[in-house]
C-alpha cells in the first residue's frame, strides 16, 4: 500500500480543535476542527491533501476528515453551548455524502451546531452544487461560514450571494501594515455586517496588536495563537459561552429569476431595444465595480449572445470578479472566462430577459419575460421590472448561478472553440487560481512561458494600481517569492531606496503613454530583500478596439554584467556615461551603429512572445549585399566599411519607427517586423524587401569613386515559418540565397 492508501484505509487521521473565542468578554464559543495526518511524512494537512490528490483520492480522504471531526468533537465535548467549525474540499464539494455526516450530528447526545466554512473557490468551481448543498445543510440547522476573505476579491465578490452567516477574515488582515486594499474590504464587510447581522471573525491573532487590529476591522469573534494553538482536546480553565448569530437567512427558491420579483412588483413593457441599453448600462456599472462584483445573465438562446456581445463580455471578464451567462444552447464557455450553460426548451428562464449584478455596495437586476411577439426581434416586447432590492437580486443570480456548469464541465470544450474564443489579445491570468481549459494555442504559450529563463509578468493596466495577473516560475525565482505573494500586487514591491527614480519614472511614463520600454533598475528578492539589477523590458498590449489592456514584462538578471561594469567604471574614475558606453558596446554594432546579433535575439524573442499574446504576424528579412567581396578587392577595406556604413543608413530611413535592424556580420544584416497581420506577414515582408533593394542597389560616392551593389533579400514569417529566432532565420536565409542565385553571378563593383 502506499502511504495515502493505508490511510485511508486504516482511517488514521485525527483532528485537533482550536479555540474561537468572543474577543469582547473572552469566552470560548466554538472550536474549529482541523485534520492532521498520523505521525510522519503526511501529518501535515497540506502534504496529506496533496497525496490524496495525486492518488485521485480526494474525496474518500475529505469524507474521512469530516466524520472524524464530528465524532472527534463528540467525543470531546464540543457540545451545546459551544460551536463545531469544519471544512469542505472545494473539488469534491458536489460528491461530499452529507447525508452521513447530517446523521451523526443529529445523533447527538445533545445540540451540536455546525459552522461549514466555505472558500471562494468553491463557489467559482461548482456554483450550482455549492448553493444547493448550502439550502441542505441550512434546512439541517447548519451554519455557513465564507473563509479566507479578502485572500481574494472573489470572496468579497461572492460574499452578497452566499449571504454567510460568519465572515473569516484572512489572517493576513490583521498582521499586516494597513494599506488602501485593506481598507477597502473592511468597507465591503463592514456593510454586510451592518446590513444582514453578519458575525465578522478575524483569523491569525497572535499577540495584542493582532487584537487591536481585528477590533479595529469589526471582528466580534478571534481565532490565533493567542487564545490557543491546536490540540486534542478543549482549552482547560477558559470560560464558554453560546455564539450568538443572527436568524438563518431565507432564501426564496423560484423557478426563474423573474418569478422572484415580490408579489404586486410593478411591472412595465417595452421592446427588445430598450432592453439592450438597460443590460448594456448594468454591464458597465460593474465593470465600474470591478473584480469584487459578480455578474450573471440570461439569453434566451445562444443566437442572442451575438458577436457584439460576446465583446462586450470579454471586456466584462477582464475587469469583473465572476460573469456568466446561460441560454438554450450556450456552450460551457462562450467566450473565454466566462461561465455558461445551456437551458432546456422548457427550462422557465429560457423566456426570459435577465441581468443581475451584485457586489458589496451595489445590487441590480433586470428581470424581464418574452411576451411571445413574432414580428423584427429587436421590436419584440417584454414586460420588465428594474430592481435595486437586494434580496431580489441576489434570489436572481441565485437562480441563475443554480444552472450555471462546473468547472470541470469546461474541460469537454472543443479545442478549437476554446482558440477561436480566446481572442482578443487577453492572456489568461493567475496561474494559482483554476483556469478555463486552454486550446492549443493557450497551452503552447503557457509551455513557452513556464519554460523561457527569463521572468515574465502580465499586469492589468484597466484595473487600479495595474495589478500582476500573471507570473512564470523564472520570475518566483527573480523576485524570491512564490506567484500567489506576487500576484494582486504592483510591481513597485521589487523596488527598495535606492532603486533608480528617474528609471522607475521612465518606465511609468511609457506605461502612461502605451509604448514599449526598457530599462536596467535596482530591485530587491525576497524577504531578505536581496539586491540584483533587473533589465526590464515592457511591452503593451492591445485589445480589438486599440484599448490598452495590459502589459508584457520580461526580467533578466544582469546583476554580473552591471556589478562588472561598475568595477570598470571605478577603476577608471569614469562617470554614469561610461556605463552607457558598456552597454552600447555589448549590444551595438561598433562599425554601423545597429543591433548586434546578441541583441537581436533578445528583441526578437520578446517580440514573438507579444506576437503570441496580441495573434499579430512578424516579418524577418535576411539581407546580403551582391558585389561586396569585390568593393573591398578593389577599393580596399575603408571603402567597404563607408558601403556598410551607408547601407545602414538606407536601412534606417526607409523602415518604420519600432522595426529591429541589425547587423550579423559582414555584408549580412536581419531585419524584423513585428505587429503586422498574421495572414500579410509573408507579403508584407515581400513588399517592404522589395523597397529595401531599390534603396541598396543606389550608387554611392565615397573616397574611391562611386561604387554600387545590388541586395539578395529573403524573407520569413511567424507564425508560418517558425515560432523561434532560429527557425525563422533558417526559412529566411534559405531564400536569400535563393534570390542570389536568380540574380547569377556577382558582377564586379563599379567604381571610377
Amino acid at each position: 500500500m502506499t502511504d495515502i492508501d493505508e490511510v485511508l484505509a486504516l482511517g488514521r487521521v485525527r483532528s485537533v480543535f482550536q479555540p474561537i473565542v468572543e474577543l469582547d468578554s473572552g469566552a470560548v464559543v466554538a472550536y474549529e476542527a482541523l485534520a492532521r495526518g498520523p505521525r510522519g511524512p503526511l501529518e501535515r494537512p497540506d502534504l496529506l491533501f496533496a497525496a490524496a490528490r495525486e492518488a485521485g483520492r480526494l474525496r474518500e480522504l475529505d469524507e474521512l476528515c469530516r466524520r472524524t471531526a464530528l465524532r472527534t468533537a463528540i467525543t470531546a465535548g464540543v457540545l451545546a453551548p459551544l460551536t463545531l467549525f469544519v471544512n469542505v474540499e472545494p473539488e469534491v464539494l458536489d460528491t461530499a455524502p452529507l447525508e452521513e455526516l447530517l446523521a451523526i450530528s443529529a445523533a447527538a447526545p445533545r445540540d451540536l451546531q455546525v459552522v461549514l466554512e466555505i472558500t471562494e473557490r468553491a463557489i467559482a468551481a461548482r456554483p450550482a452544487e455549492l448553493l444547493a448543498t448550502v439550502q441542505r445543510l441550512r434546512a439541517a440547522g447548519w451554519r455557513i461560514a465564507l473563509d479566507d476573505v479578502g485572500a481574494d476579491d472573489l470572496s468579497l465578490a461572492f460574499m452578497p450571494l452566499l449571504r454567510p452567516d460568519i465572515i473569516k477574515l484572512d489572517l493576513r488582515l490583521v498582521q499586516q501594515r494597513p494599506g488602501p486594499e485593506l481598507a477597502e474590504i473592511m468597507n465591503a464587510v463592514n456593510a454586510e455586517a451592518e446590513r444582514a447581522g453578519t458575525v465578522v471573525l478575524a483569523e491569525g491573532i497572535e499577540h495584542e496588536g493582532h487584537l487591536t487590529m481585528a477590533l479595529a476591522l469589526g471582528a466580534r469573534l478571534g481565532q490565533g495563537w493567542l487564545f490557543g494553538r491546536p490540540s486534542d482536546g478543549l482549552a482547560p480553565g477558559l470560560p464558554t459561552a453560546p455564539l450568538q448569530l443572527r436568524t438563518p437567512p431565507v432564501v426564496r427558491e423560484q423557478a426563474s429569476p423573474f418569478a422572484c420579483l415580490p408579489e404586486g412588483t410593478p411591472l412595465r413593457r417595452s421592446t427588445k431595444a430598450l432592453l439592450i441599453e438597460v443590460s448594456k448600462h448594468l454591464e458597465r456599472e460593474a465593470m465600474r465595480l470591478g473584480s469584487t462584483c459578480t455578474v450573471v445573465s440570461a439569453f434566451q438562446e445562444a443566437r442572442h449572445f451575438t458577436p457584439a456581445t460576446a465583446h462586450r463580455y470579454r471586456e466584462l471578464v477582464a475587469r469583473v470578479g465572476f460573469v456568466a451567462a446561460i441560454g438554450e444552447g450556450l456552450p460551457a464557455e462562450p467566450v473565454a472566462g466566462v461561465r455558461g450553460a445551456d437551458l432546456a426548451a422548457d427550462d422557465a428562464v429560457r423566456g426570459e430577459w435577465d441581468v443581475a449584478v451584485l457586489a458589496p455596495h451595489f445590487a441590480a437586476a433586470l428581470l424581464a419575460r418574452d411576451l411571445g411577439d413574432t414580428g423584427p426581434d429587436r421590436e419584440r416586447m417584454f414586460e420588465f421590472a428594474l430592481t435595486y432590492d437586494r434580496e431580489v437580486v441576489a434570489d436572481a443570480a441565485q437562480a441563475l448561478m443554480s444552472r450555471v456548469l462546473p468547472r470541470d464541465a469546461l474541460r469537454l470544450v472543443a479545442p478549437d472553440a476554446a482558440d477561436a474564443d480566446a481572442g482578443g489579445g487577453v492572456v489568461p491570468g493567475r496561474h494559482d487560481a483554476p483556469q478555463p481549459a486552454a486550446g492549443g494555442t493557450e497551452r503552447t504559450l503557457r509551455r513557452a512561458l513556464a519554460a523561457t529563463g527569463n521572468g515574465v509578468t502580465i499586469s492589468d493596466v484597466t484595473r487600479p494600481d495595474q495589478p500582476l495577473v500573471y507570473v512564470n516560475t523564472a520570475f518566483e525565482r527573480l523576485a524570491g517569492l512564490r506567484a500567489e505573494e506576487a500576484l494582486g500586487r504592483n510591481c513597485r514591491f521589487l523596488q527598495g531606496p535606492d532603486t533608480d527614480a528617474a528609471a522607475v519614472e521612465r518606465l511609468r511614463s511609457a506605461i502612461a503613454e502605451g509604448r514599449e520600454a526598457r530599462e536596467t533598475v535596482l530591485n530587491y528578492r525576497g524577504p531578505e530583500r536581496t539586491p540584483w539589477w533587473n533589465e526590464v523590458y515592457v511591452a503593451p498590449v492591445f485589445d480589438d478596439d486599440g484599448r490598452l489592456v495590459q502589459y508584457i514584462g520580461v526580467q533578466n538578471d544582469v546583476t554580473v554584467r552591471v556589478d562588472a561594469a561598475e568595477r570598470l567604471r571605478v577603476e577608471h574614475e569614469r562617470s554614469q556615461s561610461y556605463l552607457r558606453e558598456v552597454e552600447r558596446l555589448a549590444y551595438r554594432d561598433p562599425l554601423t551603429g545597429l543591433l548586434n546579433r546578441r541583441r537581436l535575439t533578445e528583441s526578437l524573442e520578446a517580440t514573438l512572445l507579444q506576437a503570441q499574446v496580441a495573434e499579430t504576424g512578424v516579418a524577418l528579412l535576411y539581407v546580403d549585399l551582391d558585389g561586396f567581396k569585390q568593393v573591398n578587392d578593389l577599393h580596399g577595406h575603408a571603402v567597404g566599411d563607408e558601403l556598410l556604413q551607408a547601407a545602414a543608413d538606407r536601412l534606417r530611413t526607409r523602415l518604420r519607427r519600432g522595426d529591429l535592424i541589425a547587423r550579423l556580420g559582414g555584408d549580412e544584416f536581419l531585419v524584423i517586423l513585428p505587429a503586422v497581420d498574421q495572414e500579410e506577414a509573408r507579403a508584407e515582408g515581400e513588399r517592404v524587401a522589395g523597397q529595401l533593394a531599390d534603396a541598396l542597389c543606389q550608387p554611392l560616392t565615397t573616397t574611391r569613386g562611386t561604387v554600387s551593389v545590388r541586395a539578395s533579400i529573403g524573407v520569413s514569417a511567424y507564425p508560418q515559418d517558425g515560432s523561434d529566432f532560429d527557425g525563422l532565420v533558417h526559412a529566411a536565409d534559405r531564400r536569400m540565397y535563393r534570390a542570389k542565385a536568380r540574380h547569377g553571378a556577382e558582377e564586379p563593383a563599379s567604381g571610377r
